[in-house]
């Protein structure tokens, strides 16, 4: 019989010992123990549910609702409490052979970086224990799927072992077709092995019908919603998620993940006061666990919701609520844990702060945060900030600076292609063509530079843009526009903002590169609609931007 973890919410985490930020460990059963499995009480803010999740799995009656929570937690992403979780139904129930699964499950990390050895290892013994045990055939069937994730990982790519999993998890679907969370984990699979450059998104269309057939029939499950929002974070898709993204931070109200997850929505349809309204729930919730879980640091799950809260307050013009953001990031000292994610909204933000600003010399004089920090490990990451300094460096007429920082983007580039990273080498490359194009335009190689431009745009539209990231701390489509605006092209300057602002609505500054170039071309009714546009998503803020004086000026005369 299948039970839910919404409705008895409370009297669970009672049975359990939860406690909304607060860090006291608890003692339990030798197995979780000797598996190495999290341990402790579950941090849980606020006391809140994660939703309703229907597992039926053969675990004892006693430890079911314990079970589903687990369930729910792992469907939000809450990795680390969704492992203690499974390890506390393991220490009510040493035969429960599914929440062996689940906790081998929490460290696949399917849509985020690839566990480490540490956790493979891991992984790899929890599953050996859950084989000793009884199961059902459907059981089996699961645990196999997961272990072909764990299995031979010292010599095989996550990626392949990663297929090899969704293949299995496929077959289970097609076994089970009444089994919802088969279907619910295929789909996440899906996801997890979609092609970054496949512009048709043939596997997120089929894992979201997959997801929306079901959410009607369970419209609290956190993991549909979430993943629904997951399969449609693109600009062909966004729409279809914009309902779910709106409910799924109440499904999974004390879930950090649950309350940024929406605003990758609302960034894609260009919703910012939607975003920064999810995002400040969203770092809240996370700061208020980093100090429930007793965690060294600022957790990696504040960090990435203040690079989305940040994005949206510049295309709102809003730079005094971003500055108070990246003065906040630059009191923090430690990470927990350090990570991509980390490594990415310190170098991200303060670059988006000067170039969204086009301040220039803030751009050329940015550092590495002075936090130790494993930069070496993060050549992507670092590549933001010396494509910022490039950029600054050009526009102030400082060629050799910028020279220098054109090689150590190669150099980074170098890193990656021995790291066998495409997707990260590709993002690079786009930033080199960049700013290498803009160095010949600086040069007087008009041709070169434009053709460059080009190729660097060419190169993003083609790609996928990584869930770590609100957007591309420049587009370079948008700044092709900018380069043609410079050569007094502005038709082709007005094409490339439009189609910028195809990908990334409501882009301040594509707003405004389309309103100028417009005008420029004499065509006033168009630069009057993005102008009247930029200055309603900037209003009701303490908004210093030039621009925004420019467009009211504009609409005053007209």
């Amino acid at each position: 019989m299948a039970h839910h973890t919404g409705i008895y919410a409370v009297l669970i985490f009672l049975l359990l010992g939860l406690a909304g930020c607060r860090d006291q460990p608890e003692e339990v059963a030798d197995e979780p123990t000797a598996l190495d499995l999290r341990q402790g009480e579950l941090i849980l803010c606020s006391g809140q549910a994660f939703g309703e999740v229907q597992s039926g799995f053969s675990c004892r009656p006693a430890v079911r609702e314990s079970f589903d929570l687990a369930m729910a937690l792992l469907h939000s992403f809450e990795y680390d409490e969704a492992e203690k979780a499974f390890g506390r139904v393991i220490a009510e129930d040493p035969e429960c052979a599914m929440a062996y699964w689940g906790a081998a499950m929490s460290l696949y990390h399917a849509l985020w970086a690839p566990p480490g050895e540490a956790e493979l290892e891991k992984g790899a013994r929890i599953l050996a224990a859950a084989r000793e045990l009884p199961a059902t055939a459907r059981e089996r069937d699961y645990l196999e799927a997961v272990g072909w994730y764990f299995r031979d990982w010292e010599t095989i790519d996550a990626k392949t072992r990663a297929r090899d999993m969704s293949a299995k998890m496929r077959e289970i679907h097609e076994r089970y077709p009444e089994d919802t969370e088969a279907a619910i984990f295929y789909a996440l699979t899906l996801n997890a092995t979609a092609d970054p450059s496949d512009k048709s998104y043939r596997n997120q269309r089929e894992a979201g019908r997959i997801l929306e057939a079901l959410f009607p029939d369970q419209p609290n499950h956190p993991g549909i919603a979430h993943y629904i929002i997951h399969n449609y974070d693109n600009p062909v898709l966004a729409e279809k998620a914009l309902p779910t993204a709106r409910k799924y931070a109440d499904i999974a109200p004390a879930s950090a993940h649950a309350q940024h997850m929406p605003s990758h929505i609302f960034t894609r349809l260009g919703l910012w006061e939607e975003s920064i309204a999810a995002n400040l729930r969203s770092t809240e919730a996370a700061v208020c666990y980093a100090e429930g879980a007793g965690l060294e640091g600022h957790w990696d799950e504040e960090l990435h919701g203040m690079d989305y809260l940040v994005y949206a307050y510049l295309q709102r013009g809003d730079n005094r609520h971003a500055e108070q953001q990246n003065e906040y990031l630059n009191t923090f000292t430690k990470l927990s844990p350090v990570n991509f994610k980390g490594a990415y909204t310190l170098a991200a933000i303060p670059a988006r702060i000067a170039l969204e600003n086009r301040d220039w010399p803030a751009a050329a004089g940015l550092e590495l945060s002075t936090m130790d920090f494993p930069w070496a490990d993060y050549p992507w990451q670092r590549a933001i900030l010396h494509f910022s300094r490039a950029l600054g460096a050009i526009h102030l007429g400082e060629r050799e600076a910028a020279e220098r920082e054109i090689a150590t983007l190669d150099s980074l580039h170098t890193r990656l292609a021995a790291l066998d990273d495409p997707y990260q080498m590709n993002q690079v490359m786009i930033q080199i063509k960049s700013a290498q194009a803009w160095l010949g335009l600086a040069r007087g190689q008009r041709a070169e530079a434009l053709a460059l431009m080009e190729e660097a745009a060419t190169m993003e539209d083609n790609t996928a843009k990584h869930p770590v990231t609100p957007g591309e701390v420049l587009p370079a489509r948008e700044l092709l526009g900018d380069m043609l605006r410079v050569l007094g092209r502005p038709a082709d300057a007005l094409r490339a903002y439009e189609g910028s602002l195809a990908t990334h609505p409501n882009r301040f500054n594509g707003l405004y590169g389309a309103a100028t170039a417009a005008d420029r071309l004499g065509d006033h009714d168009k630069a009057r609609r993005y102008f009247a546009q930029l200055v309603s998503q900037t209003a009701g803020t303490d908004n210093q931007r030039p621009e925004i004086r420019e467009a009211e000026a504009f609409l005053g005369r007209r």
